[in-house]
């Protein structure tokens, strides 16, 4: 019997296909950069199935690319263009197993939706502290993956600090369970940080428990006009001083990511009615009794930011509804750009002290030196992650443009937030979009590390393989 025929006798007809038709969605990254193929598309139901797949696929040296919500931004859930790995789906596993209000842990499977779990953490008074653009497509399993950002890593960190346990299959079919909450464990190597950001390279994550925060009581969102990225980390830096735990997010954008969020996503428009170069997204919480309300605190705060020339305007959100719409612009900026036209998109990070010295200084030269082209740098200033995106000449040919003056034009943002000591990627992974520049500008002990990791725990490289890890 064939590797497809006994994984269509274990998983049925709800989990497994080889129709073309059911494949083809899954087959393309969420930029439409990437596009590969495959022989089946496999969605198990439960941990025993995973297992199951894993072995079969060892047996006959079957690659496997597992896939949440195929919202990544660096085709790391693609197939190649062989047409013979198989894409392993994980959104069957969508069970919330136990939410527990009194030690705030929530179980679940790796294939809930984030939205999902929103909502079912708020019914039980609590607040999973993740959010992002793709809420209604992302899954646990490719967060934890990833290790995923978002916009309220500056309070609570990145998915690693939210994961208390975890649950994969490893690349001989065995299952590492790492569920138990442990606040200390000495058992050597921590197979779970491992797997944290692993792109499924050395396992598949099925299930986790995840920390979740009290409820807020109450928030403020202010919406603010700078001058340059230099104002917005000086404002940065007094309302952290000022708001001490209570700031819960700092964004920036610049003027013309807002031009294109109001003119190409329906129901959005300028919070401010005067233009500003730059803008900057502030939001301030509650969520103890003891505290006072955000609104109150955040007026004081930005009073005292005018007075001493730290913003040009600002406006609070005089409602929930006000605030969601500040909030939908910020999200909406990739959806906005991909709708302007082809652009390079690199998420960076360089120490927080030198991010408005980055785009500040660099952006002009990239201007400057690749005539036609437009930077656009947005997002988590307070955390040190810019996405830093640059437009392509109008009239280019896309498919040219990225395959030649594009390269260039990454290599070089890439060089200079090494030279920045930052990183090329903050929140999005490696996948196959990044792995070649990743082994470019990667010290060798860290890249000699991470390939001994990924032969020893997967020695027949099945495992998402061309992906995050650059095998020599």
């Amino acid at each position: 019997m064939n590797a497809l025929s006994e994984l269509r006798d274990l998983l049925g007809p709800k989990g497994f296909s080889d129709d073309p038709d059911t494949m083809a969605p899954w087959l393309t990254d969420w930029r439409g950069r990437y596009t590969g193929r495959s022989s089946a598309l496999v969605s198990p139901a439960n941990v025993e199935e995973v297992a199951a797949v894993i072995r079969i696929a060892s047996r006959h040296r079957l690659s496997l690319i597992p896939q949440g919500g195929n919202s990544g931004m660096v085709a790391g859930a693609t197939p190649d263009s062989s047409g013979e790995q198989i894409i392993l789906s994980l959104r069957r596993m969508d069970a919330i197993a136990d939410i527990d209000p009194a030690s705030g842990l929530v179980r679940c499977e790796a294939g809930v939706i984030l939205q999902k779990l929103h909502a079912a953490v708020d019914a039980k008074g609590r607040r999973f502290p993740l959010t992002l653009g793709g809420k209604g497509s992302a899954t646990v399993g490719g967060l934890i993956s990833t290790n995923a950002g978002g916009t309220q890593v500056l309070r609570h960190g990145t998915m690693r600090n939210l994961v208390a346990g975890l649950q994969a299959v490893l690349p001989d079919g065995s299952i590492f369970d790492g569920m138990a909450p442990l606040r200390k464990d000495n058992r050597g190597y921590d197979l779970k940080q491992l797997l944290i950001g692993a792109e499924g390279t050395i396992g598949i994550i099925t299930a986790a428990v995840l920390r979740t925060v009290p409820a807020l009581i109450d928030r403020c969102v202010v919406w603010a006009g700078v001058d340059s990225p230099t104002q917005a980390y000086t404002l940065l830096l007094f309302m952290q001083g000022q708001g001490r735990d209570r700031l819960e997010g700092f964004e920036i954008l610049p003027q013309r990511a807002l031009d294109a969020v109001t003119k190409h996503i329906a129901g959005t428009r300028p919070p401010l009615d005067s233009v500003h170069r730059w803008h900057v997204l502030m939001e301030f919480v509650q969520d103890d009794d003891s505290q006072s309300a955000p609104a109150e605190l955040t007026t004081v705060l930005l009073e005292k930011a005018i007075d001493a020339g730290l913003l040009e305007n600002a406006t609070l959100a005089s409602s929930e509804a006000q605030a969601e719409a500040f909030w939908k612009i910020r999200d909406s900026i990739a959806e906005a750009e991909r709708a302007e036209g082809p652009a390079l998109q690199h998420d960076i990070s360089v120490p927080v002290a030198d991010m408005a010295r980055f785009i500040e200084d660099e952006s002009p030269v990239i201007e400057a030196r690749w005539p036609g082209t437009v930077t656009v740098a947005f997002g988590h200033l307070g955390d040190g992650n810019i996405h830093f995106h640059v437009k392509a000449p109008k009239g280019v040919d896309t498919a040219s443009w990225y395959a030649g003056e594009g390269k260039t034009i990454t290599s070089h943002v890439y060089d200079r937030v090494c030279d920045y000591g930052g990183s090329l990627s903050a929140e999005h992974g490696i996948g196959q979009a990044k792995i070649a520049e990743f082994e470019r500008l990667t010290d060798p002990a860290r890249l000699n590390a991470l390939r001994g990791i990924k032969r020893a725990l997967d020695p027949l490289g099945i495992m998402n393989p061309g992906k995050l890890v650059p095998l020599a």
